[in-house]
């Protein structure tokens, strides 16, 4: 069934009166009521899920169109249903969403314990690699660079699967910056380039005394 929304006010054929929607039958429009479809509700398009549903839930239904004075063409707006099919629509969404919340929270949940178990492990292996680190340090790099969506070297596909190579560039690039002047460097306009070429000494340095076992005090970070 096609329901108009006019663009004006119209005169109903079998009472005189007008309304926000028409049909039109025989010799011109009727209002809802003359059209025995005063008892549905406008559901507005937009939500295609909850459509579908109270569509098929009512007993009666319409599309609801306009003319589009733009496009010459009319339009559809949405669909008139039963209040109780709405009703009963919008009851079995809020229920799926309700599951999509729950879902969403189980899964931020498995996500949240795979990385501490991720960053742990990832801790151990720093710990491996550079006996001399602090373990709090070690934590503290593999907290840094071992979160979910993070997007740093730690958290790429080598570091998941404990790759040396990665591991030590997580550890480096945490030395570069609490250990050295390089972040100094970097805010007096330093080329990035120019100052990893800087303080690389100052990072081997620390790095092959961990290496080593030796939990050397950092060197100073001031770098001219």
């Amino acid at each position: 069934m096609l329901v108009i929304q006019p663009l004006k006010d119209f005169k109903c054929t079998g009472c005189g009166g007008s309304g926000a929607f028409l049909v039109m039958e025989g010799d011109g429009p009727l209002c809802m009521t003359c059209a025995d479809m005063d008892h549905l509700v406008f559901l507005p398009a937009g939500d295609a899920t909850l459509s579908r549903r109270a569509k098929k839930e009512s007993g009666l239904s319409a599309v609801v169109v306009r003319f589009s004075r733009a496009r010459k063409r009319y339009e559809r707006q949405g669909i008139l249903v039963e209040e109780a099919a709405l009703e009963r629509a919008e009851e079995r969404c809020l229920a799926d969403e309700e599951v999509r919340i729950r879902r969403r929270e189980r899964a931020q949940e498995r996500r949240a314990e795979e990385d501490l178990d991720f960053q742990a492990g990832l801790a151990k292996e720093i710990l491996r690699l550079f006996p001399g680190c602090p373990s709090a340090r070690a934590e503290r790099i593999a907290r840094h660079t071992g979160t979910r969506g993070s997007g740093r070297v730690g958290r790429s596909a080598a570091a998941r699967a404990f790759d040396e190579e990665a591991i030590t560039g997580a550890v480096i690039a945490s030395v570069r910056h609490e250990d050295t002047g390089y972040d100094e460097l970097l805010m007096k306009g330093c080329d990035r380039r120019e100052a990893r070429s800087l303080v690389w000494d100052d990072v081997e340095e620390l790095l092959e005394a961990w290496r080593a076992g030796r939990p050397r005090r950092p060197a100073t970070r001031t770098r001219s």
